[in-house]
């Protein structure tokens, strides 16, 4: 190969690695419209908010328990949606330098992929949870296969969560055992 070929070819190589690079920044917009569904949950919070405040004389213990879990709920996807877009732009687009900031999550200082997908597997067992306390409270309204499927799923969601986390174990051990760090 004449080293024009040779020099034509790292060129373009060279370009498409910038290309691919480049490419992370398409998520860019979608970190955004999360934003933008966070604030719809805020919305949605602050309705359901004003609705309880404004009514809790009329409601049943009961239905007042299922109402505030519905905030917890909005809550718990909020706070998967902020692990989503702060921890996904940080590992996937770019770093967002924040320096030390005093309000920088704790988190975030050791985040990576595997992390991330562990924290989301347990925000999802969280949100889950949510649900399916309010379907045992609500139960005599429930239809008896809605709640198994419920519960089926739920216990989907654990056991995944369990697979992740015992493969990041076995990772991490193969990984330190390659570089000579366990015995």
């Amino acid at each position: 190969m004449s080293t024009e070929n040779s020099y034509e070819r790292n060129a373009s190589q060279a370009v498409m690695a910038q290309m691919i690079f480049w490419s992370r920044w398409l998520q860019a917009p979608l970190y955004l419209g999360l934003i933008v569904a966070q604030g719809v949950y805020v919305f949605l919070f602050m309705k359901e908010l004003t609705h309880l405040v404004a009514d809790a004389n009329t409601f049943t213990e009961n239905q007042i328990m299922l109402i505030v879990l519905g905030l917890i709920d909005v809550v718990m996807i909020a706070n998967l949606l902020i692990m989503v877009i702060i921890g996904g732009y940080e590992t996937f687009v770019s770093r967002l330098n924040l320096k030390e900031h005093p309000d920088q999550p704790q988190w975030l200082s050791h985040v990576n992929a595997t992390t991330m997908k562990i924290k989301l597997a347990m925000a999802l067992i969280g949100i889950s949870s949510i649900h399916l306390l309010k379907t045992f409270i609500n139960a005599d309204q429930m239809d008896e296969k809605t709640i198994y499927w419920q519960v089926a799923i739920h216990l989907t969601f654990v056991v995944s969560a369990i697979a992740m986390a015992v493969t990041d174990y076995i990772m991490n051990k193969s990984i330190a055992v390659a570089h000579g760090k366990e015995h």
